[in-house]
């Protein structure tokens, strides 16, 4: 009899949690999920998709795949999903930057609106960085320079339209000086650029430069957000050196899925999300690389877009890169 209980007690739970799911009104998910990733690998969304793929499986019940398909800002990963059946399977990593900054300077080939959060999950501590052996040691160092030396000073990025190639453009226009931008398919290749003196400043995510700053060899000199952070105090803020409008460009990122996928799906993924983002080991992963931890639901993501697109698109026209839409 014993051993009879020791075989219903698993077959109840599992008949309990499949009562539990087809109240949803479908059994979901029963194959694994894909993360499709808008930049390559050891950038922070890769790390954020690799992460969540790590945790994910033990409140989703299924496996998650991690599938780097860089290009255009982040519009070819969410195009594949918006051009994916709605069922839930397919999830990109994208930000409310995405939406009110990055998709309004290109012409885009879908409908972004067809994409909505499903858990938004840190938020990117962003800034500005030189070799550890520039001749420059400040932010104001590298506008003087600039100003006297026009088109000598050269700037990298990862994607046109991204909040960290936004900032550092709002910048060197309202200091008044004429810079040379350099485009780079990733976050490591733009680091690379600049470790290997192809570039002189930096623009990015810090967890993308972290070991190279704690080894000296890249300096942080200006903070995007509107806070100085603990890991590099010394930094001041875009704000603090007369730049405002720039931490109006903080980014939150997380997860965003199809608009069409049924709501019980939606909610099933949100809820998962939700219970992985406040993991600990979630927590403990994206803290390792230097990113700002910060759970927030899918209502926050789509008010923050709002709000973003509010103070932005201004922006954007004012730097000649915005793209009117039609769909």
């Amino acid at each position: 009899m014993a051993k009879k209980g020791w075989v219903l007690v698993p077959t109840i739970l599992m008949l309990t949690f499949a009562c539990g799911v087809s109240s949803y009104g479908q059994s979901f998910p029963t194959k694994p999920i894909e993360i499709i990733c808008m930049l390559p690998p050891g950038s922070s969304m890769d790390i954020l998709a690799r992460v969540s793929a790590e945790v994910g499986p033990k409140y989703l019940g299924q496996p998650i795949v991690v599938i780097n398909k860089p290009g255009a800002g982040g519009a070819l990963a969410a195009m594949d999903v918006v051009n994916s059946k709605p069922d839930g399977y397919k999830l990109t990593t994208l930000s409310n930057n995405s939406f009110m900054s990055t998709f309004h300077t290109q012409k885009l080939m879908f409908n972004p609106k067809q994409l909505v959060p499903m858990w938004s999950m840190i938020m990117f501590k962003t800034g500005m960085f030189i070799r550890g052996d520039a001749p420059w040691k400040s932010l104001q160092e590298v506008i003087d320079y600039a100003r006297k030396n026009p088109d000598k000073v050269t700037w990298g990025h990862h994607g046109r339209g991204l909040s960290v190639q936004v900032a550092a453009s709002l910048i060197f226009k309202r200091a008044g000086v004429r810079v040379i931008e350099v485009p780079h398919k990733g976050s490591a290749e733009s680091m690379a650029a600049l470790l290997g003196g192809h570039i002189d400043v930096l623009t990015t995510s810090y967890a993308t430069v972290i070991p190279h700053v704690k080894s000296g060899t890249i300096r942080p000199i200006v903070t995007y957000e509107g806070q100085r952070y603990k890991d590099h105090p010394g930094v001041p803020t875009a704000t603090e050196l007369g730049y405002k409008d720039v931490e109006n460009l903080s980014t939150y990122v997380g997860l965003y899925g199809h608009r069409d996928a049924p709501d019980p799906v939606k909610k099933i993924t949100s809820e998962a999300l939700k219970k992985t983002c406040e993991d600990p080991v979630f927590k403990t992963g994206i803290e390792k690389v230097g990113e700002e931890h910060r759970c927030e639901n899918p209502e926050f993501a789509m008010e923050a877009i709002r709000k973003g697109e509010e103070v932005v698109i201004p922006i954007l026209k004012e730097l000649g890169i915005y793209v009117e839409q039609k769909f």
